[in-house]
């Protein structure tokens, strides 16, 4: 690895935080931790953070409330910690704008394995691919910027986009008009298969719908394929330019 990565982990057990920052430097990244949103401010004031590592149970400000306050300034890619079995937190995680979440008790390794997925999906430039895929997409009424990673609408107002909801996004754009099951969207926007209670992809594709203007009970946009998975029904063109 040519520059060390720095991961920042928030959690305020301090078992876990040496635990974690010896692993990961282990493995070949820089690492700080702290035990609260406080911590966690001071230090993305002072260092940039490649990856931050967030607990849900924090005192103060939660690792839910963090991460929503976290968005508008920073495009940071998140990996939640969750309580194990606790699906609803890792929903509201997702709608947060976390990227990945990981239920507690965890292994290292599969921490690891999580925070790789995630930082090569985040740090993929998009001047480095080929020139097409760095021209907006155009559907409906809509403009997907990949090299900003915002949706623009032809009234003009923008839609900041989570790491997550881009990456969604533009599967479902770039696989227009097929239908993609869970497993699928899984694989080629984290990198990892589902288990049979994940719904991290439906969660994303509400927040897609939102930021879409979709009508939840009748979407135009992005549709439900009942026992398939989901469809962009749309045309979807390469443009050169914004509208």
């Amino acid at each position: 690895m040519d520059k060390q990565q720095h991961i920042l982990v928030v959690d305020d057990d301090p078992e876990i935080r040496e635990l974690l920052g010896e692993y990961l430097n282990r493995n070949g990244y820089r690492t700080s931790a702290v035990g609260d949103g406080r911590g966690m401010w001071r230090l993305l004031e002072t260092m940039h953070v490649d990856l931050i590592v967030l607990d849900l149970m924090l005192p103060g400000e939660d690792g839910l409330e963090l991460c929503r306050n976290l968005r508008p300034t920073y495009r940071t890619p998140v990996i939640m910690l969750t309580a194990r079995g606790d699906e609803m937190d890792r929903i509201l995680g997702l709608e947060m704008g976390a990227d990945d979440y990981l239920p507690k008790p965890f292994n290292p390794r599969e921490l690891l394995a999580r925070i790789k997925v995630v930082l090569r999906r985040s740090t993929e430039l998009p001047w480095s691919r080929e020139e097409a895929d760095t021209q907006p997409l155009c559907f409906d009424d809509w403009t997907l910027d990949p090299v900003n990673r915002h949706l623009k609408h032809r009234d003009g107002v923008v839609a900041p986009l989570s790491g997550a909801e881009f990456r969604l996004l533009n599967v479902l754009l770039t696989h227009a008009n097929r239908v993609l099951n869970r497993d699928q969207l899984l694989d080629l926007t984290q990198g990892r298969e589902s288990d049979p209670f994940d719904r991290s992809i439906d969660v994303l594709v509400s927040r897609l719908r939102k930021r879409l203007r979709e009508d939840p009970r009748s979407p135009d946009i992005i549709k439900t394929v009942r026992g398939e998975g989901y469809v962009l029904s749309a045309k979807v063109t390469r443009c050169r330019e914004n509208r």
